[in-house]
């Protein structure tokens, strides 16, 4: 299957730039906190697959939990993603938005979360184990699915990590997320490292989970480092406040809400500790307030919605907190010196 990068179809893309109008799609440099904790994530138990989908298409997935206990028995979660090859699809998980992925993205589902995935056409959602064969397996499964119409070809990748990144209950990352590796480095480490541990797969006599997981892993490593580069606390010790007895809850209730009217006392209810105590807490581990950092996150969420799905600015306005359109477009232009619809035509002019 060709990986090469292709023109986007008005899709989620990088999704590591704070005004793509304002400079070139070129990696950002990390903060160190960010870096270092990315090069030391892990994880293991790679598994790939690979699908032909032809439209008209579409599929639900087994529940979280019970599709890690078939695909690496002894676990409850699993972190997914599918690379797409060619074509366009989109993804949604139960109560959320869909997000729409074409040649070259790459989608995340960090919890392995049920989820539907389909093509352009509308199809009803068949089950997922109706048309995958179970395993074990000695080579590497491929699944064809739909009618006679367009194919999208997708490589699917599993793979387990205890890491503090990859918590539920903290909800660092939406449950479905896409990003296009931007760059000439991100689309030429995408295309190798897939190609490679196709063929390895393909060719392994023990079957696709003797694939080295270090490849897989530098693969999710370059597309998560691309997605949080904008984070709002990627500057400061984000991972030492996923880890602080205080902040942890707070950013729990806060991610897992983020449309929900927060105050500092609120927050300070959630981590059972005064509203100073949390206040002061933020600014020393997030060089920041607890309002701050609920402003900056919802714009980054609002990004990522603005990219890869349709809603409207409004909805969208809803999802991360603002009453109105009104209120959402003015803070949304202050930090990106544009209004939100203009922000995402530009953006998906530039794809």
């Amino acid at each position: 299957m060709s990986l090469v990068q292709r023109p986007s179809a008005g899709h989620d893309q990088a999704t590591g730039a704070t005004d793509r109008a304002a400079r070139p799609p070129v990696p950002p440099s990390l903060p160190d906190p960010l870096e270092t904790a990315l090069q030391r994530l892990r994880l293991d138990g790679a598994i790939f697959l690979r699908a032909e989908y032809c439209e008209p298409w579409a599929y639900q997935s087994l529940p979280g939990p019970a599709t890690a206990a078939i695909l690496r028995p002894g676990t409850d979660r699993l972190v997914l993603f599918h690379v797409v090859a060619t074509g366009t699809c989109w993804v949604q998980v139960d109560g959320h938005e869909k997000h729409w992925a074409t040649a070259g993205d790459v989608v995340v589902l960090p919890y392995g979360d049920q989820h539907r995935m389909g093509g352009v056409d509308e199809s009803q959602s068949v089950p997922l184990m109706e048309i995958m064969e179970a395993p074990p397996w000695r080579q590497m499964p491929l699944i064809r699915h739909g009618r006679d119409g367009s194919k999208t070809d997708v490589v699917c990748g599993f793979l387990h990590s205890e890491d503090v990144l990859f918590d539920p209950a903290l909800r660092v990352f939406p449950p479905a997320f896409v990003v296009r590796p931007y760059g000439p480095t991100g689309a030429e480490w995408v295309q190798a490292n897939l190609a490679y541990a196709l063929a390895r797969a393909d060719a392994s006599p023990l079957g696709p989970d003797a694939v080295s997981t270090r490849l897989p892993e530098m693969l999710l490593v370059e597309v998560l480092r691309q997605h949080l580069a904008t984070a709002p606390a990627a500057d400061h010790g984000w991972l030492a406040a996923l880890h602080d007895p205080v902040l942890k809850p707070a950013l729990a209730a806060l991610h897992a809400a983020p449309e929900r009217k927060w105050t500092v006392t609120g927050l300070a209810r959630e981590a059972t500790v005064s509203r100073s105590g949390l206040d002061d807490r933020f600014r020393q581990v997030l060089g920041r307030s607890p309002i701050r950092y609920l402003s900056e996150w919802r714009m980054h969420l609002a990004e990522e919605l603005l990219s890869s799905t349709d809603l409207s600015v409004a909805a969208i306005a809803r999802r991360v907190g603002y009453d109105g359109e009104e209120a959402f477009s003015r803070a949304f232009r202050r930090g990106h010196g544009k209004s939100p619809g203009g922000w995402r035509t530009q953006h998906r002019l530039r794809s």
